[in-house]
């Protein structure tokens, strides 16, 4: 009898400290990257943000790590890939391959895809590095060079996604696309929900306008334990010269209106990324800042680890 709650007491013990409720064990999401596709300093800006820019920030990416399978991945291959991939690896010394196991690409903008040339001949000249695609993704690298070349020299392997499944890619994660609005000239656009054993976090970091969408982004966010959305522009006033209809983003000022519903449980999942170098949520310090966090909300910051 002694024996038998010895052995029960071991097994209550494993379930509640094992390695699936272990947070060490436990796989997470870390940002490696804040900021719209132009980077910071941005081409052509001589304004006080790109005067003197923070030399770590990074065009916005996403680092997704299992250190139980030791298993890392990208979303997004922006044009700091470089320096990301180093980041990630960092995350999880364990891993002897300097590339992630794959990379997610939520479109054809070149803050997304961009990086993927470092994998190619003239540069690492990768090995079948596993890329996940949505259907007019894939067939723009697979038509376009120089991507082309990247799947004729096997440098990567195209993994298609279909909008609303699941792709398993570890025994405690698995990824599904969701079609969004924006603009579309060369691929669809999608954000991911992705799913741990115990919670879930959305990524959306470009979309036209919340109200294009056909899914109700309030009730997406109760659904999920963290939402890393939309913040190009606070507001319409950063943009100076261009034409906004030419960029649609979701502003900031907007998207605080459309959340203000929202209880104070709920607007702590909401964190704000993909910021453009005007923005001025980019400064702490600034009224913006902080006015959004008195508000409930946050601000995406890189190095920042989100356990799943």
């Amino acid at each position: 009898m002694k024996l038998f709650c010895l052995m029960l007491s071991f097994m209550i013990v494993a379930v509640c400290h094992g390695q699936a409720t272990n947070p060490k064990q436990d796989p997470f999401v870390v940002v490696l990257g804040t900021l719209q596709d132009g980077g910071s300093p941005h081409m052509g800006c001589e304004k006080d943000c790109c005067r003197n820019p923070d030399a770590s920030r990074k065009v916005v990416s996403l680092g997704l790590i299992d250190p139980v399978s030791n298993k890392k991945f990208l979303l997004e291959a922006s044009p700091d890939f470089v320096a990301q991939t180093r980041m990630l690896k960092a995350f999880l010394p364990s891993s002897a391959n300097t590339l992630p196991d794959g990379i997610f690409l939520t479109h054809a903008h070149m803050g997304h895809y961009a990086g993927l040339m470092f994998l190619g001949r003239e540069a690492m000249n990768s090995k079948a590095v596993p890329v996940y695609a949505m259907p007019k993704m894939k067939s723009f690298l697979e038509n376009n060079g120089p991507w082309s070349q990247l799947i004729t020299l096997n440098n990567i392997q195209i993994k298609p996604l279909t909008e609303g499944n699941w792709e398993n890619i570890s025994p405690s994660l698995r990824v599904k696309p969701i079609l969004v609005p924006h603009r579309d000239e060369f691929s669809e656009t999608v954000g991911f929900i992705i799913e741990g054993p115990h919670k879930k976090l959305l990524f959306i970091p470009d979309i036209d306008k919340w109200e294009k969408w056909r899914t109700d982004i309030v009730s997406l966010v109760k659904e999920v334990d963290h939402a890393l959305i939309d913040g190009t522009f606070f507001s319409a006033a950063e943009v100076g010269n261009r034409n906004i209809a030419e960029i649609p983003h979701p502003l900031v000022e907007e998207s605080m209106k459309l959340f203000d519903s929202l209880s104070a449980k709920e607007k702590e999942k909401i964190m704000f990324i993909h910021f453009n170098h005007t923005n001025p949520l980019l400064n702490e310090q600034s009224e913006e800042a902080r006015l959004l966090k008195s508000k409930g909300f946050r601000i995406a910051k890189i190095n920042l680890r989100i356990d799943l």
